[in-house]
């Protein structure tokens, strides 16, 4: 499933409901689409255990029925956490999310003492210059928290909360990058959503 583009993920959550038979309510227009919202959309190659969608109904649901209706019809790779029944006038998800928070491994032949004091010099910057599309930004205020972690495997286990709003989005490959490691070489994995007023 990393390896399943954000349209992709919107795409298999749709068949996933059709194959539920869950009456999916549409957008009105010339070309209907089924309305499914995901919070945010997780870059390529990433794993995660926090994803949230929105899905609207034509008619209401037995919660307990529409899981398990849709725990088989579901693909391997997909796992339920929670379904619960959202305020109808709720705001659209991507304008709730403002943090995200993951768990990066990262190769490096940096020691652990190392690598804090890298974390410690990164956190300590005024300012981190990196350049996302031919563009200059600024991704110290970016990182909320960055910390070391025992590894669950050889390297170094990184926790970070990043800001995920609209227009100010850290990328975590990006704070790899600026830590002196490869992020091509790291492994990348969502671990929560922070939603506005959560």
């Amino acid at each position: 499933m990393k390896f399943s583009g954000h349209l992709d993920l919107h795409k298999t959550w749709e068949r996933t409901l059709r194959r539920a038979r869950l009456p999916l309510a549409y957008s009105e227009g010339f070309n209907p689409q089924p309305k499914i919202q995901l919070a945010a959309a997780l870059p390529l190659g990433f794993t995660s255990a926090c994803e949230v969608v929105d899905v609207w109904m034509e008619t209401a649901q037995d919660l307990a029925g529409m899981r398990a209706a849709l725990e088989r019809a579901a693909p391997p790779g997909i796992t339920l956490i929670e379904i619960e029944e959202a305020p109808a006038k709720s705001p659209a998800l991507q304008t709730q999310v403002v943090s995200a928070e993951y768990r990066v491994g990262v190769s490096s032949p940096l020691n652990p003492a190392e690598m804090d004091a890298r974390i410690a010099g990164l956190l300590a910057a005024p300012e981190i210059r990196r350049t996302r599309r031919e563009r200059q930004y600024d991704l110290r205020p970016l990182i909320e928290s960055l910390a070391q972690v025992e590894a669950d495997e050889p390297g170094h286990t990184l926790v970070m909360r990043l800001a995920a709003r609209e227009g100010a989005t850290g990328r975590p490959e990006e704070v790899v990058n600026a830590l002196g490691a490869d992020a091509a070489q790291a492994t990348f994995h969502r671990t929560q959503l922070i939603l506005r007023g959560a």
